[in-house]
C-alpha cells in the first residue's frame, strides 16, 4: 500500500546555510514497518552508564508533528528505563521546528527570511524482515552479467557499490567472509534470504580465505574485489595489533591467479602504499603469481565520487596483459563535495530508542541480533553523566573538546595540549563527515557527536554516511554492526568503480 501525502519541510535553512536537499532530488521513499516487541538492548550498559537519565527537553530531542505522528510513529516503552525517547517507526520525521529538530542557533540575518517549499513524500509499507522472500532485486537487465568474486567481502559495501552502478551488470558468483555476522548480512542482502527464524542462501563462504581455499575450487569469474584486512597498515595502530593479518593479501593474489579474471580491483588504506608489503606486492606483479597483470593505483578520496565522507583510500585496479589498461574512476563531485546534512536530511534529532532492537536469528546454527533494516538502527547508548556534561559544553556544529573547562577533560588531555583534536569533537553540517571508523558510537574514537543533540552519531546515520540504502539489512551486535558500516567501502566509490568497469566491458 502507497500513502503519499505533501508537507511543509524547510529544505533552503536561512541565509548563508546550504539547502538540505532531499538524496538524489527526489522524495524520500519511507517505509512503515511497525517495531512489535519491547525495546531493550542486547548486553548491559557498563556500570557508569546505568544511571543516566534523559528527559523530553534535552538538547537535541526532535518533536513530531501531527502529520508525521499519524502516519509513522509510536512511543516505545522507556518508562522503565526513565527515558522519554519518541520511536518514529521506518521513515524519517518531517523537519520543522526548533523542536522537531531543525538545526538550531542558525538564524537568518535581519529582515531575511528563510524560503519554504513543499516537498511530496511517499510512506510505504513494507513487509517485515522475517518474511522468507530475499531483499527485493534491482532491476533486471538483460545484458550479460559481470561475475564477480568477493574476498573479504564484509558486510558487501563493495559487492552493493558495483550492482548501484547502472544497470545492474554484476553479479557475485562467490564471496568469503569469515566473521559470521557480517557474513549473515552479505548473503541476506545478495541473494540469501530469511526462512524460519533462519539466513539461507546466497553466494558467501563463511570461513577463512585459507580454509576456503583448501576446501573449494576457486570459480573462473570476470572480476575479483576485495580488501585484505588492513589493521597493521593503519596509521592509527600504533601497537601494531593484527600486523600478522598483513600477508593475507598473498592469499588475495593467489586467488586472483586461480581465478583468472579479467580485473580485480583492490582496496586498502594509504598506509598499505608505504608498507614493505607494498614492495612484495610489486614483485608479485614483475615476476610472481601476477605477472599477467598491470595495475594502475591511487589513494581516491570517497568524497571526490559523491559520498558525504572524506574517506581516502588506496585502490588498485588490475588488467591482464592481454586487455587494455582502463585506468582509476575519474572524479564526478572533486571540489563540490557532498556535505554531512545531505546523507541526513531528515533524520530526526531524537533516537528512536536505547540499545538494539530486538530480534534474533540463526546463522550457521549460532544466533545473532537481527535482522534489521538500515532504519532500525536509529538507536541510542546511555551515557554518564560527565559525558553528558561534556556534550552540552561543546558548541553546536563543529565544536572540539579544546571548548571544555579542565573540570571536564580527561587527565590525559590536561597532560598533552597537543594531539588530535577530532577526539570528542562535533560534525560539521556543511561539510563531509570524517572517516566513519569502526567504533563510531564512541565519543572518545574520533569527531562523531552529533553537530547538535548532545550524543554521537547512530549507527543508522553512520550507514547513511557511507552510503548504505534505507532497505540493507544487518545482522550482529552493537560491535558488529559497527564494524560492518566502518570497515564497508562507501558505496559511491565501489559506484564509480563499476562504472568504470561496465565501460571496459
Amino acid at each position: 500500500m502507497i500513502i503519499r501525502f505533501t508537507i511543509p519541510f524547510d529544505v533552503s535553512g536561512e541565509l548563508g546555510c546550504p539547502p538540505r536537499a532531499v538524496r538524489g532530488g527526489r522524495g524520500l521513499v519511507l517505509g512503515a514497518g511497525v517495531p512489535k516487541a519491547p525495546v531493550h538492548e542486547h548486553g548491559d550498559p557498563s556500570p557508569a552508564e546505568k544511571d543516566v537519565r534523559t528527559s523530553a527537553g534535552q538538547p537535541g530531542k526532535s518533536g513530531i508533528d501531527a502529520v508525521s505522528q499519524a502516519a509513522s510513529v509510536q512511543f516505545a516503552p522507556e518508562e522503565h528505563l526513565g527515558l522519554s525517547v519518541t520511536s518514529p517507526l521506518p521513515g524519517h520525521a518531517s523537519g520543522g521546528s526548533d523542536a522537531d529538530g531543525r538545526r538550531r542557533n542558525r538564524r537568518a540575518p535581519h529582515g531575511v527570511s528563510s524560503r519554504r517549499r513543499l516537498i511530496s513524500r511517499s510512506v510505504q509499507t513494507s513487509p517485515t524482515l522475517s518474511e522468507t522472500s530475499p531483499r527485493p532485486p534491482k532491476s533486471r537487465s538483460r545484458v550479460a552479467k559481470i561475475t564477480t568474486l568477493d574476498l573479504f567481502a564484509g558486510a558487501g559495501g563493495l559487492s552493493e557499490g558495483l550492482s548501484t552502478a547502472p544497470g545492474n551488470r554484476f553479479k557475485a558468483i562467490r564471496a568469503v567472509e569469515w566473521e559470521l555476522a557480517a557474513a549473515a548480512t552479505y548473503a541476506l542482502n545478495h541473494g540469501g534470504r530469511l526462512r524460519e527464524g533462519r539466513v539461507e542462501g546466497g553466494p558467501v563462504y563463511a570461513g577463512a580465505i585459507e580454509d576456503w581455499l583448501a576446501e573449494e575450487d576457486v570459480p573462473q569469474v570476470d572480476v575479483v574485489i576485495g580488501g585484505p584486512p588492513c589493521q597493521g597498515f593503519s596509521t592509527l595502530n600504533r601497537g601494531g595489533v593484527g600486523a600478522h593479518r598483513n600477508d593475507l593479501w598473498r592469499l588475495y593474489a593467489q586467488t586472483v591467479q586461480r581465478a583468472t579474471p579479467k580485473y580485480f580491483v583492490l582496496e586498502n588504506v594509504p598506509a598499505f602504499l608505504k608498507s614493505d608489503q607494498w614492495g612484495v606486492f610489486r614483485e608479485t606483479l614483475k615476476d610472481g603469481i601476477l605477472r599477467d597483470y598491470d595495475i594502475d593505483f591511487a589513494v581516491l578520496n570517497a568524497a571526490d565520487y559523491g559520498a558525504s565522507q572524506a574517506r581516502k583510500r588506496v585502490i588498485v585496479i588490475g588488467h591482464h596483459k592481454d586487455l587494455p589498461a582502463i585506468g582509476l574512476p575519474e572524479a564526478t563531485n572533486s571540489g563540490r563535495h557532498r556535505d554531512l546534512s545531505e546523507a541526513l536530511v531528515g533524520v530526526p534529532h531524537a533516537v528512536d530508542r536505547i540499545g538494539i532492537p530486538d530480534g534474533t536469528v540463526e546463522f550457521q546454527r549460532e544466533e545473532f541480533p537481527g535482522a534489521f533494516s538500515t532504519r532500525d538502527l536509529h538507536f541510542g547508548r546511555s551515557y554518564t553523566q560527565l559525558s553528558l556534561d561534556r556534550f552540552k559544553a561543546i558548541s553546536p556544529n563543529g565544536g572540539s573538546r579544546s571548548e571544555l573547562p579542565n573540570r571536564l577533560k580527561a587527565a590525559c588531555w590536561l597532560r598533552h595540549s597537543k594531539g588530535t583534536g577530532d577526539v570528542m569533537g562535533r560534525l560539521t553540517w556543511e561539510k563531509p563527515s570524517v572517516t566513519i571508523r569502526t567504533e563510531f558510537f564512541k565519543p572518545e574514537k574520533g569527531r562523531y557527536i552529533h553537530p547538535e543533540a548532545d550524543r554521537v552519531i547512530t549507527h543508522y546515520e553512520a550507514a547513511l554516511i557511507q552510503g548504505f540504502p534505507e532497505d540493507y539489512r544487518w545482522v550482529g551486535s552493537r560491535e558488529e554492526i559497527a564494524r560492518q558500516i566502518g570497515n564497508a567501502v562507501p558505496i559511491p566509490l565501489g559506484e564509480a568503480i563499476g562504472r568504470l568497469l561496465i565501460d571496459a566491458f
